[in-house]
């Protein structure tokens, strides 16, 4: 139990006939004034302590700024202010959502009995650290190939819905649903509304990257914040954000809304918009200038065909001018006696050869003739041969009583022989 001590400051009294808090009874009660006097004593004696937290309230006053700072972990939360000698030693960029450390000093009013801290130092907490491991983090995804061009999906043509993941009543989503209606009036949006900074940042956009995966109208998805400063856009560098943006079968389109220290968010989606509106031209075509483009493509078309249509009725009037073309039957009769006289030839041709042939037969007919053996026979010649066919070319084949076959020229008969009967000249004829 915390005892307080009741020591006046100097320069003040105590207030009249109260009793010490530590010595307070039922009897003799302490008054408020003595209490919160008490209290305040003892909590000038803290001085200033360094503390670590997350900004979640950053409202600025006039000149002095009233925030509160969130234990990372905890729901533990401290109220403080900064006064305007102090802000302007301060960093311009801090803004709810960013991680700090802060040398605070508790103040305790006693004429209300309210408490706060005094901020008389804020910086980004490590944030040298921070963008050191994420280089490391950015090599180590190159190396794996997340931000090669060729796994990158093409976006379509005309979504039919758009996944929107940005912060809610943000600027960033007014930018993007105003530009994409703009350039095309019935585009549909399924808008997720998440935490844009923070720790709540990275859990958030993955849940709703896997809602809108899940859903099969969506085409495109587009992560939309509206710019900041590299402390608050840590969050889109995260390696479980890069991992299921990399992961995602939808076209994802960074539009973060910076140009120096993007993120690795920038590297890994499907395409980078430099801002909410430029994600919006990128995702949705202009209709005016697509209705512009078919009317130009109509009327080159219609310039096409026109000229295609005139150049072959021209050809067509050419070939007609052409004087066969104009008396079809004239290339039939200049070519009839050709025709004629090409006939005539052939016939006169083929007769003589007819005639040559028809001579060279006979002639070849008639020596034919006189070489046959028929042609000896008809002479008065005769061929005789033994009964067993083999002709008899010397009388000494047949001797006497020997039967032979004498072949005339008008068939064969049988005969006997007598011998030889004379001898035979050398100069008596052979058949």
């Amino acid at each position: 139990m915390t005892t307080f001590r009741a020591e006046t400051a100097p320069g003040e009294q105590p207030p009249p006939d109260a009793v010490a808090p530590r010595d307070s009874t039922p009897q003799a009660p302490t008054s408020v004034a003595r209490l919160n006097d008490t209290i305040r004593q003892f909590v000038q004696t803290w001085g200033s302590v360094w503390v670590e937290g997350e900004l979640t309230a950053w409202d600025v006053r006039g000149s002095v700024v009233f925030g509160q700072l969130k234990d990372v972990g905890t729901d533990a939360k401290l109220r403080f202010r900064i006064w305007s000698s102090t802000r302007e030693r301060l960093a311009s960029d801090l803004s709810a959502g960013d991680r700090v450390i802060a040398c605070v000093k508790a103040d305790y009013y006693p004429r209300d009995g309210s408490f706060t801290f005094t901020v008389s130092a804020m910086r980004h907490v490590g944030l040298g650290d921070h963008l050191e491991k994420l280089e490391r983090l950015r090599s180590q995804l190159r190396s794996e190939g997340l931000f090669d061009p060729e796994r990158k999906k093409s976006l379509p043509f005309l979504p039919h819905r758009i996944g929107l993941i940005t912060g809610a009543d943000s600027d960033a989503e007014k930018d993007v649903h105003r530009n994409a209606e703009l350039r095309w009036p019935r585009v549909r949006f399924r808008t997720i509304h998440a935490a844009v900074q923070g720790d709540r940042c990275v859990p958030e956009t993955i849940a709703a990257l896997k809602v809108l995966e899940a859903d099969p109208e969506v085409d495109v998805i587009i992560i939309a914040r509206g710019g900041g400063d590299a402390q608050s856009l840590l969050g889109f560098s995260d390696e479980r954000l890069v991992r299921a943006v990399a992961a995602a079968s939808t076209p994802v389109v960074s539009a973060i809304g910076h140009e120096n220290d993007h993120p690795l968010l920038d590297d890994v989606a499907d395409l980078r918009a430099s801002t909410p509106t430029d994600a919006a031209k990128r995702v949705v075509p202009d209709v005016a200038e697509q209705l512009s483009v078919v009317r130009d493509l109509r009327a080159r078309l219609t310039r096409r065909l026109t000229d295609r249509v005139a150049a072959d009725i021209r050809q067509l009037e050419h070939v007609r001018s052409r004087p066969v073309l104009r008396t079809p039957a004239s290339l039939v009769m200049s070519r009839m006696q050709e025709v004629e006289l090409a006939v005539a030839r052939g016939r006169s041709l083929i007769d003589r050869l007819v005639d040559t042939d028809a001579r060279r037969t006979g002639e070849l007919r008639a020596a034919l003739r006189a070489l046959s053996p028929a042609s000896t026979l008809g002479r008065g010649y005769a061929i005789a041969h033994l009964a067993d066919g083999v002709i008899v070319r010397d009388a000494h084949q047949a001797p006497v009583g020997a039967g032979v076959v004498v072949t005339v020229a008008r068939g064969s008969f049988a005969a006997r022989s007598e011998g030889e009967v004379v001898e035979r000249s050398d100069d008596a004829p052979a058949i």
